[in-house]
């Protein structure tokens, strides 16, 4: 199984989205192997966002992702980072289609609701930030037998 990283940003939170993005990742038959609320550090936000740095928008990111805390999981499932980044849609909300979490409840290109690594050595270093060993569960779901 495939692990990844997905974020409740702070505009979701404030919004009170949390639960509607948990509802969605888990009726796509994907599981919440680990989640916590965290309110980030403004280093663990620059390392979150490393691969940004120098690029015009990288404390813009920076300040929003440390505004409010965030709702961080781990995600597992078969090919979990292909179906949450379908599942969540594009970075900016006005091109992200209908039925996805950006097209659905997204503001802005900041104010997206969600982050989600987007390859499985983002994931790796992603998880990192938020997210002990010890902290990350393996269980079955009790409908594991209908989702393969």
């Amino acid at each position: 199984m495939e692990r990844t990283l997905l974020l409740v940003k702070p505009d979701g939170v404030v919004r009170g989205l949390i639960g509607e993005v948990i509802r969605r990742v888990e009726a796509k038959g994907l599981k919440i192997a680990g989640l916590k609320l965290k309110w980030l550090s403004k280093e663990e936000a620059e390392e979150l966002y490393s691969v940004h740095k120098g690029k015009a928008f990288f404390n813009d990111l920076v300040s929003h992702i440390t505004s409010s805390p965030v709702v961080a999981m781990v995600v597992e499932g078969e090919k979990a980072i292909e179906v949450v980044r379908r599942l969540i849609g594009s970075t900016d909300p006005k091109s992200s289609p209908p039925g996805t979490i950006r097209g659905d409840l997204g503001l802005s290109l900041t104010k997206n609701v969600v982050h989600a690594s987007d390859s499985l050595e983002s994931a790796q270093r992603e998880i990192k930030v938020f997210f002990k060993d010890n902290e990350i569960y393996s269980y079955d779901r009790a409908d594991a037998f209908w989702l393969s």
